[in-house]
């Protein structure tokens, strides 16, 4: 890996984490496109994906366990749970071609990005009275 890569990963690493810390958003969202701007393939990139998310679910969580906003025994449960569906998904993900797996993900940007749209336009303000 060269020094200019290493730099660029960096950079990335860096404002992906803001982006995670300031919208609450899955790292693999943000962590999958960027490691496949890197070169990596998309099967290698949701791979490395689920080890990157470790540091900065780690950090984030600390932080808003300070601000008062993390449930920790939902978090848990929820933790827990997924556990299986990774195993699961990851037998999938290894058995699908490489073309239909990036296919699946942008399905899934997409969808996300449609659900943020709906919500956001039907959203009603959260303090009406205030200025």
């Amino acid at each position: 890996m060269s020094a200019s890569t290493i730099a660029l990963a960096l950079a990335l690493g860096l404002a992906t984490g803001v982006l995670s810390g300031l919208f609450g958003v899955g790292g693999g969202i943000l962590f999958v496109p960027i490691l496949l701007a890197l070169g990596l393939g998309q099967l290698e990139a949701q791979a490395t994906s689920l080890l990157a998310i470790l540091p900065t679910v780690a950090a984030g969580a600390w932080n808003q366990r300070r601000y008062g906003n993390l449930r920790v025994r939902t978090a848990l449960i929820v933790g827990l749970a997924s556990v299986v569906g990774v195993e699961i998904g990851a037998r999938i993900a290894t058995a699908l071609p490489e073309d239909t797996l990036r296919r699946l993900f942008a399905v899934l940007l997409f969808a996300v990005a449609a659900q943020l749209v709906w919500r956001t336009v039907r959203a009603r303000p959260r303090y009406p009275d205030s200025p």
